[in-house]
């Protein structure tokens, strides 16, 4: 066996031969909108991060203890790497990251990851048209290789989409549409040089499942993506009571904006088929923790899988 077996929370097997082998590894995926999580003042966003609230956004992802996490909103690339020293210092080592700079230069896309990267293709120039005028993707589209293992590897692309905030320049769910359809792109071309390729596509896509713009990063037919759909652990495990096609009625949301005080889920946690057959469903969810707010106006994902081709 390699020495590299990552976190060894696979189990130890005995053959009747007596030989102790290690069962399939399992490794964690995250995602977190951590809400202007900034060290410093920028042009357009002057509010630094305290520190109950990083110690909370801490809390959060301890509650998880993600092997890979990306982050929406993140600040300057000092911001990123204060999380990383402060989370190590408390016994959550990430090694590895990649930190994004987009057309807006206040916050950023970013990862964590205690796995090395075996290739970086993010994408921060691209721009689209709309009605005759040039718009850039706002905040950069994040690709990384994830090796887990020698025999197991995954590609990450992180996403965090124009919001529902309007702006004098275009329709925002225009805008948002147009940024979805260039990951989609991006999407396709990578499976469409692997269709077997373990792909995780996850972010904050800023509006719900239905919307035009997710939808189009979902996608349909050979190449739709598998919504992970994580939940609360509370208890609930049922289907829906009366429309099967339907999700189930647990607690999924994500988000929580103050002005309208309504919840909704517009984080998301996508995957490839090839992805989704290593996929463990009862090991995905939305952690609970108290005063998780105090963090961020969004709440962490999860996902669990096996770090073997199947």
């Amino acid at each position: 066996m390699d020495s590299f077996l990552f976190r060894v929370t696979g189990a130890l097997l005995t053959t009747l031969t007596g030989v102790t082998l290690f069962a399939a590894e399992t490794f964690r995926v995250a995602t977190y909108n951590v809400e202007n999580y900034l060290d410093q003042p920028t042009e357009n966003r002057k509010t630094v991060k305290s520190a109950a609230a990083k110690a909370k956004v801490r809390e959060s992802i301890h509650a998880m203890k993600p092997d890979v996490i990306a982050f929406e909103e993140m600040g300057q690339l000092s911001a990123l790497l204060e999380l990383r020293a402060a989370l190590k210092a408390e016994g959550l080592d990430f090694p590895y990251y990649e930190h994004i700079t987009g057309y807006d230069t206040n916050i950023h896309v970013a990862v964590l990851s205690r796995f090395p990267f075996s290739g970086h293709r993010s994408h921060t120039n691209e721009s689209f048209l709309l009605s005759g005028r040039r718009f850039e993707v706002s905040r950069g589209l994040l690709e990384v290789d994830v090796k887990v293992s020698s025999r197991y590897e995954f590609t990450l692309m992180a996403a965090h989409l124009k919001s529902k905030r309007p702006v004098p320049q275009a329709d925002e769910a225009e805008l948002r549409l147009e940024e979805a359809r260039i990951l989609r792109e991006k999407i396709d071309a990578r499976l469409a040089a692997n269709p077997e390729a373990n792909l995780v596509v996850l972010g904050d896509f800023n509006d719900t499942y239905n919307s035009k713009s997710t939808k189009a990063i979902v996608g349909k037919y050979k190449f739709k993506l598998v919504d992970t759909r994580p939940a609360e652990r509370n208890g609930d495990n049922l289907p829906h009571p009366t429309h099967r096609s339907y999700a189930p009625r647990t607690i999924s949301w994500t988000h929580h904006y103050g002005a309208e005080d309504t919840y909704s889920r517009i984080d998301f946690l996508l995957l490839s088929p090839g992805m989704a057959k290593e996929w463990n469903q009862a090991e995905t969810y939305i952690p609970t923790v108290p005063n998780w707010g105090l963090g961020s106006d969004h709440r962490p994902l999860v996902a669990t899988f096996t770090a073997e081709n199947r």
